[in-house]
């Protein structure tokens, strides 16, 4: 269910057993919270009746300042977080053994996802506070900047793994990481050799913008101390969409990348070329 002005905060989606929370700490930053279970599962139910119609409503809320508060009421972030009581995972990706099951999975769950992200109409910044692999890689890498744990607490890795267990890659990942990290020696290390980067790895290889300190800090702190620099960095960047013309840049910016991402994957799969020779 998509939700309308008046907007209420805390928002716990969907309303029965809720797996996302979106909160408005103050004027122009939302951040929404994934708590699908303790790694934050990217799965249909996830997409679907949670962080989807979340995208909806900031972008409803964010509209709705912009129309009533001409001039100041356009700034605006938006942060995606892991569970906030933990520090361990960001995202683990997709259960893969679903997304095999179901063919549309790909075309018509995770790629207008992907594609929502990558023309969203103000910055958002993926606060990556523990492990980052697979699906919830592409995820942090169609947010528009991307914050990490110094891993000084806990070790955290971003990886797309598929190549040790014989997955292979989805075209629109591959649209996603060409568009996403500019080098070829950083694309193959992430897509051909599943290579576990560690946040200062990932911040040296220009995937991540910046790396929040947990050192020194209790444990139980670190996620926040993430969000605390998600927030540094998103003030920086609130006032960018005030025009309007963010989202719209952006997708000219990737439209080559978009293109594929629309494509049907049902369409060119290994599977489906395989059958055709």
């Amino acid at each position: 269910m998509l939700h309308d002005p008046p907007f209420t905060f805390p928002l716990s989606l969907p309303a029965s057993q809720p797996i996302l929370t979106i909160t408005y700490p103050h004027d122009g930053l939302w951040v929404i919270e994934l708590h699908n279970g303790e790694d934050s599962r990217l799965t249909e139910r996830l997409i679907v009746d949670a962080l989807q119609p979340a995208l909806h409503i900031v972008e409803r809320h964010w509209d709705e300042n912009r129309r009533t508060a001409p001039g100041t009421g356009g700034e605006g972030a938006l942060i995606i977080v892991g569970k906030r009581n933990q520090d361990k995972f960001f995202s683990n990706g997709f259960v893969y053994e679903k997304v095999r099951a179901n063919p549309g999975f790909l075309t018509d769950i995770a790629n207008p996802l992907f594609a929502r992200l990558l023309t969203y109409p103000i910055p958002t910044i993926a606060a990556v506070n523990g492990h980052c692999f697979a699906g919830g890689f592409m995820l942090a890498l169609c947010c528009d900047y991307r914050v990490m744990t110094d891993g000084s607490r806990r070790r955290a890795w971003m990886c797309m793994n598929e190549i040790h267990f014989g997955a292979p890659w989805p075209l629109s990942f591959t649209a996603m990481l060409n568009a996403k990290v500019s080098d070829p020696s950083t694309r193959r290390r992430i897509a051909l050799e599943g290579h576990r980067f560690t946040p200062s790895e990932a911040h040296e290889a220009g995937i991540i913008d910046r790396v929040a300190s947990c050192s020194g800090i209790d444990i139980d702190l670190g996620t926040e101390n993430v969000l605390k620099e998600a927030i540094k960095l998103a003030k920086e960047v609130s006032g960018l969409p005030k025009a309007g013309a963010w989202g719209m840049i952006k997708t000219f910016l990737y439209r080559d990348c978009l293109e594929i991402v629309g494509l049907d994957a049902r369409e060119h799969t290994l599977i489906a070329v395989a059958a055709k020779l």
